[in-house]
């Protein structure tokens, strides 16, 4: 039996119900000749006789009736599992996993957590702050927001949000002062392994090294050491909005922003709702920043 078709059960089922070939074709939208052939097969790999033919059509056999019996059974067990895991699928609940840097987290997406969850009580998202390659295959997280164009991967959806421009900001003591002073300023920059960064490249061409009061490692530091008055720092746009600090001038670096998902995910209802979450919500952050 394990060479049996779980497929020729609808077909045994029918033939059962309308008892002749033709009838049962009609019913199913095949040939007569497949089912024939599929019930064949279907007798000889059970080793069973699970119709007898007269005159009057097709009848089961004892072994035939045990047989259709189970067989509703199962096939409605069948449908059962198809319908409820087709709402599964649709529906937005269950865990959905999200990588990124700890600031697109702090200062941009935590305060729109508490729509998503009004609409949709029944998501439970993980915030993974990290911006190291995840794995997508083994299920390591289902989003990834990145601050740069990927590379190409078959398995992946890339979807481009927008652009995160960014300009020079300052804690309240710095307000006016201009461009042409910007050099004289301390600065926050990154450290040594952030060197590639556009950002950190743009501030080699600015300000002298000796400028440089502070390094960090991360962005969501830079903000914070940049509101207590440690110096000036480059940073989003999006942070117009944040008490104690002052925008000083237009923007200097423009990052992309890509949103990344596995392929084979793009119909899954709770993947649908956050991925077209987290592009409205980056819309919104985006409309207050101005050049």
């Amino acid at each position: 039996m394990n060479s049996f078709d779980w497929n020729d059960i609808p077909l045994i089922l029918a033939l059962a119900r309308c008892g002749s070939m033709s009838a049962a074709a009609r019913e199913l939208g095949v040939d007569a000749s497949t089912i024939s052939r599929r019930v064949a097969a279907a007798e000889k790999e059970l080793d069973l006789r699970l119709f007898l033919r007269d005159t009057t059509g097709y009848q089961l056999t004892a072994a035939g009736r045990t047989f259709v019996e189970y067989g509703h059974t199962v096939a409605g067990n069948v449908q059962a599992m198809l319908l409820a895991s087709s709402r599964e699928s649709q529906a937005a609940v269950g865990v959905v996993r999200i990588s990124a840097i700890d600031f697109l987290f702090d200062f941009w997406l935590a305060g729109h957590l508490a729509a998503l969850r009004a609409q949709h009580p029944g998501l439970e998202l993980h915030l993974l702050a990290d911006n190291n390659n995840v794995s997508f295959a083994r299920g390591e997280t289902d989003f990834a927001l990145r601050l740069a164009r990927p590379v190409e991967d078959a398995a992946l959806v890339m979807r481009r949000l927008g652009e995160l421009p960014m300009a020079v900001f300052g804690a309240s003591q710095y307000a006016g002062v201009d461009s042409t002073h910007w050099s004289a300023q301390p600065w926050i920059g990154y450290d040594a392994t952030l060197a590639r960064l556009p950002e950190t490249r743009w501030l080699e061409r600015v300000v002298p090294r000796s400028q440089v009061a502070l390094r960090v490692n991360g962005l969501g530091s830079m903000v914070q050491v940049c509101r207590a008055g440690v110096g000036l720092a480059l940073l989003p746009c999006m942070m117009e909005r944040m008490p104690g600090l002052v925008r000083l001038g237009g923007v200097e670096v423009t990052r992309e922003v890509w949103l990344l998902s596995h392929r084979d995910a793009i119909g899954i209802g709770r993947i649908k709702v956050v991925a077209d979450w987290l592009a409205a919500s980056f819309a919104a952050a985006s409309a207050y920043c101005r050049s």
